[in-house]
């Protein structure tokens, strides 16, 4: 996505904030309709299951519409949205696996990313890599270079400071190279 397109969605979506916390429902709807399969992605990247992701998501958007008219700076809305969908998707996990560790739960298979090297060898080569990321690490990729957030609003959706983020990136990227270069012996 070029910068000019990057900066057109985001004064749309800052624009149905605004217009949301004035009370237009379509301005709700629209957002929804804008953001619903990217969060549903993150969800799903953090839990590995759909289905769990789908429920996540659902409770997320009450969150969300809720807490809209709170929301001081409109432009922040997407690290806020992924921030109350990391929150909502750790809650469904707790539920739904008590008894088992959350890391156990989150070691699972992650979607394919939604954009990727052009190659279908290359894409599933870089699914494969970034599945056996640890989660934390998995989330702040899938945020950072799959969703476009900066450092910054990543820590925010992760509720981790900006630093925890760089060093979870940094790591994350060695290892990546490390397993896609065939030098991963781990």
């Amino acid at each position: 996505m070029n910068g000019d397109q990057n900066e057109a969605d985001h004064a749309m979506d800052a624009w149905l904030v605004t217009a949301a916390q004035g009370g237009d429902r379509r301005a709700i709807a629209l957002l929804a309709r804008r953001w619903h399969r990217r969060l549903v992605a993150h969800g799903w990247r953090l839990t590995g299951e759909r289905a769990l992701a789908e429920e996540a998501v659902q409770a997320a958007w009450i969150d969300i519409v809720r807490g809209l008219g709170r929301l001081r700076d409109e432009r922040a809305f997407p690290a806020w949205a992924y921030r109350i969908v990391t929150r909502k998707t750790a809650a469904a996990i707790g539920d739904r696996v008590a008894g088992r560790a959350l890391a156990a739960a989150l070691e699972k298979d992650a979607p394919p990313p939604p954009a990727g090297p052009e190659d279908a060898a290359d894409r599933s080569a870089l699914r494969h890599a970034v599945a056996t990321l640890a989660p934390g690490h998995r989330a702040a990729v899938a945020l950072h270079y799959f969703e476009g957030l900066s450092v910054a609003e990543t820590a925010v959706a992760l509720g981790i400071p900006a630093g925890t983020v760089k060093t979870r990136l940094m790591h994350a990227r060695a290892r990546l190279k490390a397993i896609l270069e065939g030098e991963d012996h781990a």
